[in-house]
C-alpha cells in the first residue's frame, strides 16, 4: 500500500525548538524559494552556466571573489580542502586521495575538531589530508601555529560553532595573519552562522556555509572566497572526489533563491518577532514552578536571543536530562538544545518555532512537572528577566540593515594576543625577569 507522505509529515512533526538542526531538517523552507525549487525540477540547465550564475549572487551577499554551491557544508569543507591541495590542476584532482605528490598537510587547532554528527576531521581526511592538531584541548599560541606552517601545509581549517571551545583559542584574524605570512590558505566552516560577510573581511581565503540552516534554503551547501580557490574546489565537485556528493540543480536554485531572499529581508522585523516568542516562553515559565528562565545570547555571535531553562535542586543535571526526554518523547514531540544539560539547564532556539508552538511548549513543560519529571528538585523562585528590546545578543546590523556580527564581542574574532607577549617573555629568559635590580645593583653571575 502506497505511503500517504502528507499524513505521516503531519503525523511526525517535531516542534523545533533546538534551533537549525540537520538531524530535525535544518529549517522550514518559505514558501517562496519552494516556489523556485519546484520550477527546477521541471527544466533542463546547463549545470555550469547555472553555478557561474550562482557566483555571482554569492558574490553580492558575501563580499568574495567568488562562489560556487556545494551539496552540503560539509561537502563544501571537503572540496574546499581538496581545492587547496589540488589547485585547478585535473591530474592532480583525479588523483585524489592519493595525495603523495602534493602538499597534504590541514592544520586545526584542537579545540575546533568538533562533531557535528561527524568528527570535522573525518571530513578533511576524505580528501586524503593529513591532520595536524595543534595547542591543545582549551589553549592555543601563535607560536604553535607558526611552528606547524611548513612547505607540506595545504590550508588550516578554522571551525566557528558552538559546538567548539569557546576561550583559549586563536582567533580568526590572528590565524589568518600568521598564515597569510606563511603562502597558507584558510579556510572557515561557519556551516551555522548568520553573518555572510565577517569570515572574509578578517582574512579567510574561503567560508563555507549551509544554504539550509539560517538562509532556509533547501539541503546545500556555499563555497565563498578567493577566486582560484573556489575555482579549484568546483573543479574538485564535478571532476573529482566531490562528485560522490554533488548538489542538484534544485540544490543551486534553492541556494541562490534562498541568498537573494536573505538580501531583502527586514532582518530587525525578523528578530522582533522572535524575541517576542523568547519574551513569552519567559513569561509563561514563571508559572511553572521548579524552572527558571533566563535570557542568553547566541555564543558566536548569530542575532539570536535564547531561552535558559534552569533546573536547580540536588541533581539538576538529572533533572534538566529528564524533561528534555520528556519533552521529546511526548506528544507532540518538542526538541530542545540539550548540548548542557548535565550542568543543569537546556536552552529553547526561537529561530524555528511557528505560529502556536510557544503555548503547547508551555503546556508540554507544565504538564511533565505536574506528572513529577522534577520530583528530584525542589522549586526554586522564579527569576524575573530583565526586559530589553531583542534581548541579549552579540550581534548587530549594518546600514543596509543586514545582520553582522560585532566582532568585539565574540572570542572568535578577538584580537588575540599581541606578538611577542609571555612567548617572548619566555625566550628572552633570565634577562626579561631581570629588570627590577635597580641602580648599583649586582648582575646575577657578576
Amino acid at each position: 500500500m502506497a505511503v500517504d507522505l502528507v499524513s505521516w509529515l503531519q503525523e511526525h512533526r517535531v516542534i523545533n525548538a533546538s534551533g537549525t538542526m540537520t538531524d530535525l531538517g535544518a529549517s522550514s523552507v518559505p514558501e517562496d524559494v519552494a516556489r523556485l525549487v519546484m520550477e527546477s525540477l521541471r527544466c533542463f540547465v546547463d549545470m555550469h552556466a547555472l553555478q557561474a550564475m550562482a557566483s555571482s549572487v554569492i558574490v553580492r551577499a558575501t563580499g568574495a571573489e567568488a562562489g560556487c554551491v556545494t551539496g552540503s557544508a560539509a561537502g563544501g569543507v571537503a572540496v574546499a580542502v581538496a581545492g587547496c591541495m589540488t589547485g585547478s590542476d585535473l591530474g592532480a584532482i583525479e588523483s585524489l586521495p592519493d595525495t603523495s605528490a602534493l602538499s597534504r598537510r590541514v592544520i586545526i587547532q584542537k579545540g575546533h575538531v568538533v562533531n557535528f554528527g561527524v568528527p570535522i576531521s573525518q571530513v578533511i581526511r576524505l580528501t586524503g589530508a593529513e591532520v595536524l592538531e595543534i595547542g591543545s584541548a582549551t589553549d592555543c599560541r601563535p607560536y604553535q601555529l607558526e611552528h606547524a606552517l611548513d612547505r607540506e601545509t595545504a590550508a588550516v581549517v578554522y571551525v566557528v560553532s558552538h559546538h567548539t571551545v569557546q576561550s583559549g583559542l586563536l582567533p580568526l584574524g590572528d590565524v589568518a595573519r600568521i598564515a597569510r605570512q606563511a603562502g597558507v590558505p584558510v579556510i572557515v566552516d561557519a556551516a551555522s552562522e548568520y553573518d555572510l560577510r565577517s569570515f572574509i573581511g578578517l582574512g579567510a581565503d574561503l567560508a563555507v556555509y549551509s544554504a539550509h540552516k539560517f538562509l532556509a534554503g533547501p539541503t546545500a551547501g556555499i563555497v565563498a572566497g578567493r577566486k582560484d580557490l573556489v575555482r579549484a574546489a568546483y573543479l574538485n565537485q564535478v571532476r573529482g572526489i566531490g562528485r560522490a556528493m554533488k548538489v542538484g540543480k534544485e540544490g543551486i536554485v534553492g541556494a541562490v533563491a534562498a541568498l537573494e531572499r536573505w538580501l531583502a529581508l527586514d532582518h530587525g522585523a525578523q528578530h522582533e518577532a522572535e524575541y517576542r516568542r523568547v519574551r513569552e516562553l519567559g513569561e509563561g515559565m514563571e508559572r511553572i514552578p521548579g524552572l527558571r528562565a533566563v535570557e542568553v545570547p547566541d555564543p558566536t555571535g548569530n542575532p539570536i536571543t535564547r531561552v535558559r531553562v534552569h533546573l536547580d535542586g540536588p541533581n539538576p543535571g538529572r533533572a534538566a536530562a529528564a524533561l528534555a526526554q520528556a519533552l521529546r518523547t511526548g506528544s507532540p514531540p518538542v526538541a530542545v538544545r540539550d548540548h548542557h544539560v548535565d550542568l543543569g539547564y537546556f536552552e529553547l532556539d526561537p529561530c524555528n518555532l511557528l505560529e502556536g508552538d510557544v503555548p503547547v511548549i508551555l503546556e508540554r513543560m507544565a504538564q511533565s512537572v505536574r506528572e513529577g519529571v522534577l520530583k528530584e528538585s525542589p522549586s526554586p523562585a522564579p527569576e524575573p528577566v530583565v526586559p530589553g528590546r531583542l534581548g541579549p545578543r552579540r550581534s548587530t546590523y549594518t546600514p543596509d540593515g543586514l545582520p553582522c556580527v560585532d566582532v568585539g564581542q565574540v572570542p572568535w574574532a578577538g584580537q588575540g594576543i599581541p606578538p611577542g607577549g609571555r612567548e617572548q617573555a619566555l625566550l628572552d629568559w633570565p634577562d626579561a625577569y631581570l629588570g627590577g635590580m635597580g641602580d648599583g645593583g649586582e648582575s646575577p653571575g657578576s
